[in-house]
């Protein structure tokens, strides 16, 4: 597979990832950044492509152990190259599907950028491309069932979709035991819709859902703001539980 050579969080984070297909936006970043995660816990993550979520966190939280479930084998095993080659050891690249794969005890924290195209939408010449980002609400309820069974009792479950998924997810949510407890939009710019969401579940968590205020991300320029730049380029932390 040809590969291009890159780099993550300001060029703290050496990335090598598929030069066509499906290729990491700012999503993994964005997503990464929001996992509350301390020295010593255990993190899962499904779809891990080639590691973009988890190089960033173990980055951000040293001493955590993180395991990323990939379906394709060819991608899985750069994201193991990238573990190497940013000093990551606590980092385990599975091979599998995450609805079937056997996984290791209880997790602390779960996290997914799951496919969220529509079964009814346009198709991907390349194969890749379709196999990453082609979702359906039964696959998406699939998948937060399986994260969600993978907690341990208050541990998190954070995802990253579109807005109009966030009926499906809340609904998956509270059905498999990690009810959402954070709404926190993703603005383009100031005075745009926000077309992504971050959405926070507990695992047994009873206190109630709340809409956040959000992070706008660009500038009217389309320049990134502060903020948004402090997460991407120096590895800042976006918190979601207060």
């Amino acid at each position: 597979m040809v590969t291009t050579d890159g780099h993550l969080l300001g060029g703290r984070v050496l990335y090598r990832q598929p030069a066509e297909g499906f290729r990491s936006g700012i999503e993994a970043v964005l997503l990464a950044a929001t996992v509350p995660a301390r020295i010593g816990a255990h993190v899962l993550e499904a779809g891990t492509g080639a590691g973009a979520g988890l190089l960033c966190l173990s980055h951000r939280v040293a001493g955590i152990q993180a395991t990323g479930v990939e379906l394709n084998p060819a991608i899985a095993a750069i994201a193991a190259e990238n573990a190497r080659r940013n000093g990551f050891p606590d980092i385990d690249i599975v091979v599998g599907d995450i609805a079937s794969v056997a996984l290791p005890a209880a997790f602390d924290h779960a996290i997914a950028n799951p496919p969220y195209h529509p079964p009814n939408g346009s198709v991907s010449p390349d194969a890749g491309r379709e196999l990453a980002k082609r979702g359906s609400a039964d696959l998406i309820e699939t998948w937060i069932g399986r994260l969600s069974g993978a907690l341990r009792r208050r541990g998190s479950l954070s995802l990253i979709v579109p807005a109009w998924l966030i009926p499906t997810c809340l609904t998956a949510m509270a059905a498999t035991g990690s009810p959402c407890s954070a709404v926190f939009p993703l603005w383009p710019k100031p005075g745009r819709p926000a077309k992504l969401v971050l959405l926070r579940g507990i695992r047994n968590g009873l206190g109630p859902m709340r809409m956040l205020p959000g992070l706008v991300l660009h500038r009217a320029d389309g320049s990134f703001t502060e903020a948004a730049q402090a997460i991407l380029a120096d590895a800042a932390a976006l918190p979601l539980d207060g």
